[in-house]
């Protein structure tokens, strides 16, 4: 229930920073002003001896995150790939979140394999050791198939993760909507629509069927790139709350020193990480949503490996190609164009003054042009245009949270390897190829065709339209010269759906 309740539960988050001593390396981290010091300080202080313990063995930040459940994790795994944000040294700590937590016993993970699959795991495996990984919804175990002699990987969800991850949405929900009551200027950004949509997301990563799905999914979409693998699910051993798939060995992204070592080109493989990212967003629109470097290896083929499918994204052929015109917009510094594209796509209200719109959207772009990318953070560029489309009405729009959140998570895994990269440039040649893909002469003739098709489905129905329109010009109420079925208008567009009607049947 999203109720007062909840209260207790933000003012425990605080009071467990302020006890683990995880509130002034936060507040230093983040580079809080000083006002927001003085006021954290003076709120959570006195709920000090409130605060949950957590294991003092562990660093502050980990003790408090850890402590505090899979909820901050979560969040802690999204920092760890932003030492631009954090910091390299809290960086590095917060990579033990992604897949180096506490397992739970390998006689719980059994029994819950064995009720999920309706097996004897000893019958069906000859080896299903202790687990290899343990996340912050699951734990992994390297196992091999009796029959078979495959080793595998076997997911298995921590006992009762559902009901711990759902109670903290709910404070979730609840800070949300305490804001649009109370700040009202906030409802722009829509803040109870990204929490549904953040709920909607761990929902389905809390049923391991909808992984084994996308994992399948994004397999075939992705089965000629080159460089580029993902494991094969096996069905057969997989159900809601247990996933079963193709163990691939290789090199975690989270060692560098290991990276390096296999004598990888560092620059090539930061760059192939973030093409094959947007290749797949643009052309594909279907990404993999969680690519932090505890869901990624090196294989002994130089191929990047991608796994852990529980959180994937989605943006429908529109979105994209508008997604990408504002892209390659900015790498042609036509800021014009980029505040066109808002504005056809209803991103920006009408009412706004496009041409003050593109002036300060320059103000965005030109800082990342013609200069070392150690200097250009991305979190303070995304505060800029933040900023920028707050002064003019932009709303949130809860299908690109997610592209937008794993651009920054890429671009600092991709930035551990190559710290001089630029995401910009690399960006440059995949946005180009997919606006000439879908904006160019081919892609109008594949919009004709399509269209076309869809008008054909209404073959057999033609008969029954063509006589509603007749007796409906007929009527004599309508005034000569002003029936709607005769118009210039109507003639033009017949013809042109006939013409499309004829290629395609040619």
């Amino acid at each position: 229930m999203r109720g007062p309740h909840n209260i207790w539960r933000l003012i425990r988050t605080g009071a467990t920073f302020e006890r683990s001593g995880a509130m002034q390396i936060a507040l230093d981290a983040l580079d809080a002003p000083k006002s927001l010091r003085i006021a954290a300080r003076v709120i959570v202080w006195p709920f000090r001896w409130l605060g949950l313990k957590g294991d003092p063995t562990q660093p502050p930040i980990l003790r408090a995150l850890t402590a505090l459940g899979p909820a901050y994790i979560k969040f802690g795994q999204l920092m760890s790939t932003r030492p631009d944000v954090v910091g390299d040294a809290l960086a590095d700590e917060l990579k033990v979140l992604q897949d180096s937590l506490p397992a739970f016993p390998l006689d719980v993970a059994i029994a819950e394999v064995e009720k999920e699959l309706n097996i004897k795991v000893s019958d069906v495996f000859s080896e299903f050791p202790e687990a290899i990984a343990a996340a912050s919804l699951a734990q992994v175990h390297k196992a091999v198939i009796r029959e078979t002699g495959q080793t595998v990987a076997v997911k298995v969800l921590r006992p009762g993760i559902e009901k711990a991850f759902m109670r903290d949405v709910d404070a979730f929900h609840f800070v949300a909507r305490f804001i649009e009551i109370f700040a009202p200027f906030s409802r722009r950004l829509k803040p109870t629509a990204v929490i549904e949509h953040f709920q909607g997301i761990v929902e389905a990563e809390l049923d391991l069927r909808m992984e084994a799905s996308a994992g399948d999914e994004f397999a075939a979409n992705t089965k000629d790139d080159k460089g580029f693998t993902v494991p094969a699910m096996l069905w057969p051993l997989s159900a809601r709350r247990v996933m079963t798939s193709e163990w691939v060995e290789g090199v975690p992204l989270g060692d560098v020193d290991a990276i390096l070592a296999t004598g990888i080109d560092p620059v090539e493989f930061s760059q192939r990480i973030i093409q094959l990212f947007l290749r797949h967003a643009l052309r594909d629109g279907f990404f993999h949503g969680d690519m932090h470097q505890g869901n990624l290896k090196l294989n002994k083929d130089g191929d990047l490996v991608a796994f852990d499918f529980g959180i994937m994204g989605r943006i429908d052929a529109h979105t994209r190609r508008a997604y990408a015109e504002i892209l390659f917009g900015f790498l042609k510094k036509d800021y014009r164009r980029v505040a066109e594209v808002h504005f056809e796509a209803g991103y920006i209200p009408a009412d706004q003054n496009v041409e003050e719109f593109a002036q300060a959207l320059r103000a965005v772009g030109e800082p990342i042009f013609g200069q070392d990318a150690n200097n250009i953070s991305m979190a303070r560029l995304l505060s800029h245009l933040f900023d920028v489309t707050e002064r003019f009405g932009m709303e949130t729009r809860t299908e690109l949270i997610l592209l937008q959140r794993t651009m920054v998570v890429v671009e600092g895994v991709a930035r551990t390897l190559d710290p001089a990269m630029n995401m910009w440039e690399v960006s440059h040649p995949v946005v180009e190829g997919y606006i000439r893909d879908t904006l160019g002469p081919k892609a109008v003739m594949r919009d004709l065709v399509a269209t076309a098709r869809v008008l054909a489905r209404f073959g057999p129905q033609l008969p029954q339209i063509a006589e509603r329109a007749l007796l409906k010009a007929s009527q004599p109420d309508i005034a000569p010269g002003k029936n709607p079925w005769f118009s210039w208008q109507s003639i033009v567009l017949g013809g042109t759906i006939g013409a499309i009607v004829v290629l395609v049947l040619r």
